[in-house]
């Protein structure tokens, strides 16, 4: 089958990449794509958020399945305007992807389907939010009702602050902090049935120790040795299969990847927080674990076939974000990127980059490079990783020296 690939970034050239090695698929296409994404698939123009451009593109390409990699699009409705071309498509509708789109719907949702998360108000106004910051109290944590990037969420014991970011968003989430790791379970869903991929952790804080703001991601590995016996199993009862049987309950059956943030707190797992797409850099370790061909997988939840569930590697995978000088504020971009694309045992993921005039790839984001180390076990793949991060240049560049440690 010919698969087309949505978007630009690190989960997207994971994507590609796994795409790649499966026999089923005869070609891979993405678009807009970037330049390391060319080694493995063709590049075309594209606008990601315009869902007349994106079915255009997949009926001329005469492609078999759409991949639609980030949230944006699957809140503006590409999905949907690929299945109206009669095209199978990798992902949510316009009105499930809410789920992501709108924390207040997410909140929703998992009081209709008695789904364990922290208690939250929806607030409009300053008074809304006051109220709500002093019925939760410290650690305040305050999100975007809508799409932010990853950056959209403040967690700080500074009431000051924590209301200055509430009043700069035209409708906010304040929820009671939830305590405990957290770590990401995605659900692959066809419709009506759904099954899980391995447990991964991610690192949101900028700096090393979980210091600085929230970033749209630092790093992640996989598996976690440490989590406990049977979590995936109670999540998927808890959390995924009341979730998506509520969505159907309101005719919007959830075709795509489920991601599920959580804390594991003192009382059990409780949601963080809902994605309607891959984690981006926890798909970049996912992937690489993964030994099931992907493409049968995506197709499989396209057309409501979904099987068995997916078959990982033994061993570990860890990545490593190499962000922007400035990042997340202001990145510095333009800068050219040298160093080895691989080694024996890491890889190179392009997540902000363009080619210059000179034909030098230059940095064209905030999160420029994911390195994903693998190994049999995680301390192997972590020095894999990091070796690999040491060989490569660019000018102000910044990374956490700590993830899966």
């Amino acid at each position: 089958m010919r698969v087309l690939v949505i978007g630009s970034g690190g989960r997207e050239h994971a994507l590609c990449r796994s795409l790649k090695l499966d026999p089923q698929v005869s070609e891979v296409l993405c678009a807009p794509g970037n330049p390391g994404i060319e080694r493995y698939a063709a590049v075309h123009p594209v606008d990601p958020l315009d869902p007349g451009q994106v079915a255009e593109l997949a009926t001329r390409l005469r492609v078999d399945l759409v991949v639609v990699g980030p949230e944006a699009p699957l809140v503006a409705g590409v999905s949907d305007a690929v299945r109206e071309a009669g095209i199978a498509c990798f992902g949510p509708s316009r009105e499930a992807a809410m789920i992501e789109g709108s924390k207040a719907f997410a909140k929703e949702i998992m009081r209709a389907a008695d789904v364990p998360t922290a208690r939250a108000r929806a607030c409009t106004t300053e008074e809304e939010a006051a109220a709500a910051l002093d019925e939760f109290g410290a650690p305040y944590v305050v999100k975007d009702d809508g799409l932010a990037a990853g950056k959209g969420v403040v967690v700080t014991h500074d009431r000051e602050q924590a209301l200055a970011h509430a009043l700069t968003c035209d409708r906010v989430v304040i929820e009671e902090y939830l305590d405990g790791p957290e770590v990401s379970l995605f659900a692959l869903c066809d419709g009506s049935t759904a099954v899980p991929l391995q447990l991964a952790q991610d690192f949101k804080r900028l700096h090393d120790g979980d210091g600085g703001p929230n970033t749209g991601g630092m790093g992640a590995y996989t598996p976690l040795p440490w989590a406990p016996e049977g979590l995936t199993e109670q999540v998927m009862r808890e959390v995924v299969h009341p979730t998506i049987a509520e969505l159907s309950r309101r005719g919007l059956p959830y075709q795509g990847v489920l991601y599920v943030g959580l804390a594991l707190t003192s009382k059990g797992p409780k949601v963080v927080e809902f994605n309607a797409r891959f984690g981006d850099p926890e798909t970049q370790v996912l992937l690489d674990r993964l030994e099931t061909p992907l493409g049968g997988l995506l197709m499989a939840c396209a057309t409501g076939e979904l099987g068995l569930d997916p078959v990982f590697k033994k061993g570990s995978a860890v990545a490593v974000v190499i962000a922007a000088q400035n990042y997340p504020v202001a990145p510095v971009k333009g800068d050219v990127i040298t160093g080895p694309p691989e080694t024996e045992h890491a890889y190179v993921l392009h997540a902000g980059t363009k080619w210059a005039d000179d034909d030098d790839v230059v940095s064209d984001g905030g999160r420029v490079l994911n390195v994903v180390g693998s190994g049999p076990d995680q301390e192997s793949a972590r020095q894999a990783a990091y070796d690999l991060v040491g060989r490569i240049k660019l000018r102000g560049s910044q990374y956490r020296t700590d993830i899966a440690r």
